[in-house]
């Protein structure tokens, strides 16, 4: 397998995308300033500077490793925070940095072993698992949350309750193949015509100053962030999650993904990692408002109702029903890609392709 070495080869291969943001449903933040970051984005050490320089003493002998956000610092990602906060990264031998990913995503950081460790979502990583020519060299480690809370959200007035109800209204696309097919797929399995719904490329900046202005009629939100938003917004809406339609779209989204060169070659540090950022997400589940707490201190310009609301929610998403955080079931991994595969957005997808569960 050929080797992307370089952030610029990589984008050769694939286009710029707005694709993170509509993502995380951070689109009603903003780009938050390096601040956010906790001193991550000008090089500090995030486990170093959480804890009050105690990592001073032996510094030297932490594997330095930096995490690659997928965008802005949001509840998707507070348990790398709190494993960092809270010294987990450390006991476990590492020094972990935690960087602001470019508009691509972490997946280019990762596979060029920039970062060792970041933030993807299976439908992103569909576009580079199928085929040797555009295989990068990354994979699935661990699920972040354990079922996709992503769907359609409207205005209630508009009374778009099932998918079919889309037709005549119109949709906010970021314009790519497999997000316009589960749409597709969604509505026309509810006797709608998918043709029917007015596609217009998205502008948005906030979802709800969005749905209140009559800029769209539907959009394709993650509620952990952009529902709870709404609800607090004090907005009525109808909302649908596509893994309530057809059990194949609840595939894994977000995931943590590992570069594939460490795998092999360091899969004790891959372990530490992992089992330190599990320590830090089961505490978030376990005191949703303190991981709050920690995740503001780090990124204070969030919204300090929003993150607590949000985090409160995913304190149930993130290992749900699993055995354990962070368990990806192979066979809901490759029905995806099997549907991917199936409707021509990517070659076949061998089965487990872009997944490595030996570290859960």
């Amino acid at each position: 397998m050929s080797r992307i070495s370089t952030i610029d080869q990589l984008f050769a291969h694939r286009p710029v995308s707005r694709r993170g943001l509509v993502r995380c449903g951070l689109a009603g933040a903003g780009v938050l300033g390096a601040s956010a970051l906790a001193g991550c984005s000008d090089g500090t050490s995030s486990s170093t500077a959480s804890s009050g320089g105690s990592a001073a003493t032996g510094a030297s002998e932490l594997k330095k490793i930096t995490f690659a956000l997928d965008w802005t610092p949001n509840t998707n990602h507070t348990g790398v925070y709190v494993a960092a906060a809270r010294g987990y990264y450390e006991e476990a031998g590492l020094e972990v940095e935690i960087v602001q990913a470019p508009e691509n995503g972490a997946d280019a950081l990762v596979a060029t072993g920039e970062a060792q460790f970041g933030v993807s979502f299976q439908d992103t990583m569909a576009s580079y698992v199928s085929s040797e020519d555009s295989r990068l060299p990354v994979s699935a480690i661990a699920a972040i949350i354990q079922h996709n809370t992503s769907g359609i959200i409207s205005r209630a007035e508009k009374g778009i309750t099932h998918p079919a109800a889309m037709m005549d209204h119109t949709y906010a696309t970021w314009e790519g193949p497999i997000e316009q097919g589960v749409i597709k797929h969604c509505v026309e399995a509810d006797g709608g015509d998918f043709s029917r719904v007015q596609m217009i490329p998205s502008t948005v900046t906030d979802e709800v100053t969005a749905l209140q202005t009559d800029q769209v009629d539907t959009i394709w939100i993650y509620w952990a962030w952009a529902g709870v938003k709404c609800q607090l917004a004090g907005l009525d809406t109808n909302y649908f999650a596509f893994a309530d339609i057809d059990s194949v779209f609840d595939f894994y989204t977000p995931v943590i993904i590992a570069n594939d060169d460490l795998i092999a070659d360091d899969p004790d540090t891959v372990q530490a990692f992992l089992d330190a950022t599990r320590r830090g997400y089961e505490d978030c589940i376990a005191d949703p408002d303190a991981a709050a707490d920690v995740l503001l201190e780090a990124s204070p310009e969030l919204d300090e109702e929003l993150v607590r609301a949000s985090q409160e929610y995913l304190a149930d998403q993130y290992q749900a029903d699993a055995d354990a955080w962070g368990v990806i079931d192979q066979g809901r991994w490759d029905a995806f890609f099997g549907w991917v595969g199936d409707q021509g957005f990517a070659p076949e997808i061998e089965p487990g392709a872009g997944l490595d569960l030996q570290f859960i």
